[in-house]
């Protein structure tokens, strides 16, 4: 077989990008396999294999390394939402439901931990693995000082029994990771340090750094739950039981088992169980916990809803179009988790930067130890002793952890509000972009037109909304539909039309309240009731304003006029405003006629290029992207795919979200023009966050260097400046989850 074949799996107990790399690279080393991704943040590997690999024996690799690892059937971890051991984040699929508890046992069970965070703290800390191992540590240390106390002469070999209670399971850690191709892990950093400490009657100091590096652990085995939470706390916003309709009664039955096509009964005060169309009833819906949107949407029949949204104050029948699995929010986690594995550049660079940098410190710390002594005659306890502590200093994961984590949480803080990002490199390429290409239907404007003026001829403005109205009850035509809601709006009572048909490319005739009424292009109208030159004039202010005018003849009267138009979304002109404010270059891309465009580019300020075919659109980010910009296409996806992919970044937006989702690098599900602004913004609070990380980790270890080289500090604050500086990262890095304001 020499296809490749890939398989997910889904990984317990990883706490930081070492674990990831440690796993990586013994599943690298196995035969057949092609490739690994692993993404701490989703807790998920993925395998790519040429079908003759053993995935058993990769399995108990993964499981010797000290993790727990599952295979995943289906597609994603997002696959079916966490049951309501949502912490314990093994993400079931459907096939395993059966044996749920013991899964979740046997995989507590298997945990040895390397690094070893069961799911990242199902339940309490002290529960898991790691708690139960850092307090039976801590009280061995406490144990030893009590003992050592009352019999001084004893007290070395009480703080090296405590020292092993913490050590052994590290050490087991560290050998399986040597022998899978990571010699230099933190684990045999650790355990290096502690023999060495040992053997120069440091005893009290190895226990104690054992018990701190313990509790560094689980502190970012519980930072790492966290950012982790934070995206799966989506998919808990979906119920989990749904009304089905079926042969004219209503059962309550779970939602994953909803089948596309099926009608399902959503109350008032009701989340929506899945995504689906109205097919009766009219409600106001919450959209806010899926798209952050703040005020209720009115929804009737033929509109879209999605999971997890909340039905405000009527019954809605729905019917379902998507299975649990593939409704937004699903595939919203599984595009964050699929993100998460994608590395950005800066950690690229990092991973191979800290592949180099361990060897280093190792090598430095041994010269610490031995050359002083050696050249200059230095006592040898103290300076292994300075030595050791350099090894502990030495450790990368602060340093390997400050990308991912900044990455993981923005990713988590876009994708709730509506903003997905597909990885870290497109995350770093948008702090960057110089200017902004966006499509004009659908995305600068809502995508269907509006009423925009109704003009008064024969009869007054209400008559003519009203005989038009009337006239087009029933028809789905876009520019139907426009005058139907406007005539709504105004509160307007439609009288009976009679035999309406449509007349090809001229317009509409029949009969409303007895009287003969044609409503249509005003070439046609003419053609019936000659126009004043007054009128004429009137209809072509009307059209040079981008304005599609229709008349209306009621009996032989010429009634009047109605122009429509696709008017800008709300927040255009201040989402624009907010660009250019950023220092980028904004330009309108569109395939409509050069008036239209004009006339809506002039509303909104913005430079405009219209009449563009799909390859024009492509031609113009490829001279932007000439003249050294870096761009951002944005637009509904499907006309714009190619200028799309040639962007530098691609943003869909707007109607064509399913097609957008897939072949963009970014979407905005909502629709708010200013969110691309937010989505420049949200980069560049990631990239500054990241500088941030990779200063604290990399000055947390000079200072402790130089102090411990002159002797200042010593074993206890060298692991303060590991753990110490991992937890700092990460917890600067959650600070990219909180919603800008």
């Amino acid at each position: 077989m020499g296809e490749t074949v890939e398989k997910r799996y889904r990984v317990d107990g990883m706490d930081c990008a070492g674990c990831a790399a440690k796993i990586d690279t013994a599943v690298r080393r196995m035969p057949g396999v092609e490739d690994v991704s692993v993404s701490v943040t989703a807790g998920a590997m993925t395998v790519r294999h040429n079908g003759n690999s053993d995935l058993v024996a990769i399995e108990r690799k993964v499981t010797s390394l000290g993790y727990s690892v599952s295979q995943l059937v289906g597609r994603s971890p997002a696959e079916t939402p966490p049951t309501s051991h949502a912490h314990h984040h093994h993400v079931h699929t459907d096939h395993d439901h059966a044996d749920h508890e013991p899964a979740g046992k046997k995989a507590t069970d298997a945990l040895e931990g390397l690094h070893g965070h069961d799911a990242p703290m199902a339940g309490p800390w002290w529960q898991s693995k790691e708690g139960r191992l850092t307090i039976l540590s801590g009280a061995a240390l406490v144990v030893a000082y009590a003992i050592g106390h009352l019999v001084p002469a004893i007290a070395p070999y009480a703080f090296n029994v405590a020292m092993l209670v913490g050590l052994v399971p590290i050490a087991r850690r560290a050998v399986v990771a040597a022998f899978a191709g990571t010699p230099f892990s933190i684990e045999m950093l650790m355990t290096i340090a502690a023999v060495g400490a040992v053997v120069i009657d440091a005893g009290e100091e190895a226990a104690a750094v054992v018990f701190l590096f313990l509790v560094g652990e689980l502190l970012e085995g519980v930072a790492a739950g966290k950012a982790r939470a934070s995206i799966q706390s989506l998919t808990t916003l979906v119920p989990k039981r749904a009304f089905l309709e079926e042969g004219g009664t209503t059962r309550e039955v779970p939602a994953e088992s909803l089948s596309v096509g099926s009608t399902i009964l959503v109350r008032p005060g009701d989340r929506v169980a899945a995504d689906g169309t109205v097919l009766s009833g009219e409600s106001a819906i919450d959209e806010a916990p899926v798209t952050g949107e703040s005020t209720p949407v009115r929804k009737g029949e033929g509109d879209m809803v999605f999971a997890g949204t909340v039905n405000g104050d009527a019954a809605l029948r729905v019917k379902v179009t998507a299975a649990a699995a593939d409704n937004t929010i699903a595939r919203v986690v599984r595009l964050v988790e699929e993100a998460q594995e994608s590395k950005a550049p800066t950690e690229r660079f990092i991973d191979r930067f800290s592949r180099y940098y361990t060897p280093g410190v190792v090598v430095a710390a041994a010269l610490v130890a031995i050359l002083p002594p050696l050249l200059a005659g230095g006592a040898w306890d103290e300076w292994i002793y300075k030595g050791l502590a350099i090894l502990l200093i030495g450790c990368p994961c602060a340093l390997v952890i400050s990308t991912p984590a900044a990455i993981a949480a923005s990713l988590s803080s876009g994708a709730r509000r509506g903003l997905l990002l597909k990885g870290g490199a497109v995350l770093e390429t948008l702090g960057k972009v110089t200017a902004v290409a966006l499509d004009k239907t659908g995305t600068l404007t809502e995508g269907k037109p509006q009423v925009t003026d109704v003009i008064a001829f024969g009869k007054d403005e209400a008559e003519v909304l009203k005989y038009a109205a009337a006239l087009e009850t029933g028809s789905s035509h876009p520019l139907a539909l426009a005058i139907l809601a406007r005539a709504t709006a105004a509160g307007v009572t439609l009288p009976a039309a009679t035999d309406a048909k449509a007349l090809g490319g001229k317009g509409i005739t029949g009969a409303v309240a007895g009287q003969p009424v044609f409503f249509g292009s005003p070439k046609a109208a003419g053609e019936r009731i000659p126009l004043s030159s007054d009128q004429t004039t009137r209809i072509s202010a009307l059209n040079d304003d981008g304005k599609t005018v229709s008349v209306l003849i009621v009996g032989d009267t010429l009634a009047g006029a109605i122009a429509m138009r696709d008017e800008p979304r709300d927040d255009a002109k201040s989402g624009l405003e907010e660009l250019t404010e950023a220092g980028v270059k904004i330009v309108m891309l569109t395939g409509d006629n050069h008036r239209t465009a004009e006339a809506i580019g002039r509303q909104l300020g913005i430079e405009v290029r219209a009449e563009l075919m799909p390859e024009d659109k492509q031609r113009i980010v490829n001279e932007l992207k000439r003249d050294g910009l870096i761009v951002a296409k944005v637009g509904d996806g499907i006309n714009d795919a190619p200028a799309l992919a040639t962007a530098d970044v691609g943003i869909a937006m707007g109607g064509g979200t399913d097609v957008a989702l897939e072949t963009a690098d970014a979407a905005i599900l909502h629709g708010r023009v200013s969110d691309i602004a937010a989505m420049i913004a949200l980069s560049k609070r990631t990239m500054r966050n990241i500088v941030e990380n990779i200063t604290i980790a990399l000055g947390l270890k000079a200072v402790f260097l130089v102090t411990t080289i002159a002797g200042i500090t010593g074993l206890w604050p060298a692991i303060l400046a590991d753990t110490g500086a991992t937890v700092l990262v990460t917890i600067n890095a959650l600070r990219l989850l909180k919603p800008v304001e």
